[in-house]
């Protein structure tokens, strides 16, 4: 049950929200502004919400941002799957470096998420360890007591012994076991059983909370994404996207097809286009030796005149432009650092950007990645997953995934430690058990 408070707050985030969808509601502004949460009542919340959802779009709006899997193939440009395979030996390499990769890019920008660049690079200064080229450092006393819980747990540089528990890495794993209970077929509404059955309800947050509260009062998918979740262009379905790169390696469309049917559970637009996008990109780089191609390859699978796709082109274009990542960085920020800092946006910017900085070097991209803020861990767990896709488990300093003793925590349903190469090991099998 949405309460009359819960109800006013989630208006001025679907205000916003409509309005960076291009809908005409700046009318709404000053009644929103007027609302009185002791004498307003459901009634009033819910027709008010519902004129802000059905808005129409504003005159001149460039953008093309269809919903449905059809329109999104129609108005974008994928690439024929790949017909060439990797030996399984190389598959495993990969695959575990993936599977790391992902999880090292976690831990690593987990202490500081949510975290503006200048504030990760104040704190690293004040460390003496910038720039960032390891896990954040441990505590230093009266420099950042927000960081002492991350000590205290394991989280931090001299303090690491496992990965954590984390959302981002908690999807990666139910995306493993649905696809091991219902194979390459799954359906949105086999994911939605899977969060009913496995993810506990209290760890998730914002699009995803909204989608499985929508769930459990009986809708159905495409609503849950809608019904009351102004979060459904964040970057909830973004860190989803993983799984199903890893099932379809060198398949890009196969893999954002996938990812679509993961994401319209609680996501619309370019909250799909950036699980689409991050899919069709991890699935790549099994193949694909250079970030650019990665990248292009990922484009092509969303629609090429999206708000996501305006945004990826726009920072392929500042890399060509910039030898520095921060100029480029700081003009990708002005155009687009207006979006909230778990949008799927400004994120995905950050994402393609390491990438394309971080030139195949492990350390250096998801170092790009997470000191430059905003949803670091999330950015710093997709970036790391692509590049160890790209480079191999080989190719992954030892510095990196030593001090997790290949042990992940999970807060999944029946699950608890887990090894992650026994992980990577049975993703080889669903790929050897999917592909035809």
């Amino acid at each position: 049950m949405l309460t009359v408070s819960r109800k006013m707050d989630l208006l001025r985030f679907e205000f916003i929200q409509a309005a960076e969808e291009g809908k005409d509601v700046e009318k709404y502004r000053e009644k929103l502004a007027l609302l009185d949460e002791s004498k307003t009542g459901h009634r009033e919340l819910d027709e008010l919400y519902g004129e802000i959802l059905s808005s129409p779009t504003v005159a001149g709006w460039p953008y093309v941002e269809p919903d449905s899997l059809e329109e999104i193939r129609r108005c974008a440009n994928p690439p024929k799957d790949e017909e060439a395979w990797i030996s399984r030996h190389e598959l495993r390499d990969r695959m575990l470096g993936a599977w790391f990769g992902r999880i090292v890019g976690n831990m690593l920008g987990k202490p500081v998420e949510g975290w503006p660049k200048n504030r990760i690079e104040e704190y690293l200064k004040k460390a003496g360890c910038y720039p960032l080229d390891y896990y954040i450092p441990e505590l230093i006393p009266h420099v950042e007591k927000s960081l002492q819980e991350y000590y205290r747990v394991g989280g931090l540089r001299g303090s690491l012994s496992k990965a954590l528990r984390d959302d981002d890495l908690d999807y990666t794993v139910l995306g493993l076991l649905l696809l091991e209970r219902k194979g390459f077929s799954f359906t949105t509404d086999d994911v939605a059983e899977e969060w009913l059955n496995r993810l506990p309800f209290h760890l998730t947050y914002t699009a995803e909370r909204e989608a499985y509260r929508n769930l459990t009062l009986g809708l159905k998918p495409p609503e849950t994404a809608t019904f009351w979740n102004p979060f459904r262009e964040w970057i909830g379905a973004q860190i989803r996207a993983d799984p199903w790169g890893y099932a379809n390696p060198m398949r890009p469309w196969s893999a954002a097809e996938m990812a679509y049917r993961d994401a319209r559970l609680s996501h619309v637009k370019n909250g799909i286009y950036g699980e689409m996008l991050m899919a069709a990109m991890v699935a790549s780089a099994f193949s694909e030796p250079e970030p650019l191609k990665i990248v292009e390859k990922g484009l092509s699978c969303i629609p090429l005149e999206s708000r996501l796709a305006e945004a990826v082109r726009r920072c392929v274009d500042l890399w060509r432009k910039h030898k520095d990542f921060d100029a480029a960085y700081g003009e990708a920020m002005l155009k687009h650092g207006r979006y909230h800092p778990v949008h799927v946006i400004n994120n995905a910017a950050i994402v393609v950007l390491a990438l394309l900085y971080g030139e195949g070097d492990f350390g250096k991209s998801v170092c790009l990645s997470v000191s430059s803020g905003l949803d670091t861990d999330c950015n710093g767990a997709t970036v790391g997953s692509i590049v160890g896709a790209m480079i191999g488990f080989k190719r992954i300093p030892e510095k990196w995934y030593s001090p997790l003793n290949n042990t992940l925590d999970s807060a999944l349903s029946g699950l608890g430690e887990l090894k992650i190469s026994e992980l990577a090991e049975r993703m080889v099998k669903v790929v050897a058990e999917n592909w035809s």
